[in-house]
């Protein structure tokens, strides 16, 4: 597959990456400062910047698969990328999707109609991240895609182990924890298994 992934630096998206290559995949990436990255067997590293929808419209040219493993800054990056990504991908008839979001946006079983970070199911106190999360998971929502969000709880590094549970639309029962590696392991197998279009999913321990 040749598969575009912004977000490959990061710490879930590098591995994401990594398990691509592995398995021969052909993966482009857009990075802000490719030479901060090593040269790979067919990996391609495009300069740009993911708010620039000229720039995220090329890269995904001739993809057959996104993933976005994009987290938030004190601006509203997350959102302009996705919203530049959508389009891409319309303009190219690209239609699978991954992207890693964050457990605040999966249902709350506390209070119903709610998303955990707007509820006690959630302790965290400032609220930006999970609102710009929340916007990219609604425009991926509203459009055609065969999209699919991953949403890890709280997400230490650590390698793949294996053992943990996943769950739609909500975060699996006193789930704590997941590591990064675990977390890029079943984003990437979903990717290619497509077994949960249309959803979020609450990963855990």
């Amino acid at each position: 597959m040749n598969i575009t992934i912004f977000g490959g630096t990061g710490r879930t998206g590098s591995e994401i990456l990594r398990r691509a290559l592995q398995d021969g995949h052909e993966v482009r990436a857009l990075v802000r400062s490719p030479e901060k990255s090593a040269a790979q067997a067919g990996l391609t590293l495009i300069q740009g910047d993911v708010r620039d929808a000229e720039a995220v419209r090329q890269i995904i040219a001739g993809a057959d698969a996104v993933v976005s493993a994009l987290g938030t800054d004190s601006a509203t990056t997350l959102t302009e990328a996705t919203a530049a990504i959508i389009q891409g991908m319309k303009e190219h008839g690209v239609a699978r999707i991954v992207t890693i979001g964050t457990a605040g946006i999966l249902e709350s079983r506390t209070e119903p109609g709610k998303l955990r970070y707007q509820t006690s199911d959630s302790r965290r106190k400032q609220t930006f991240a999970a609102e710009e999360h929340q916007k990219a998971y609604e425009m991926l929502r509203d459009s055609p895609l065969d999209w699919t969000v991953i949403c890890p709880t709280y997400l230490p590094d650590g390698e793949a182990v294996g053992g943990y549970r996943t769950q739609r639309d909500y975060l699996p029962v006193d789930g704590q924890q997941i590591s990064t590696g675990d977390t890029a392991a079943y984003a990437y197998a979903e990717l290619l298994a497509k077994k949960h279009i249309g959803y979020r999913v609450g990963i855990s321990y």
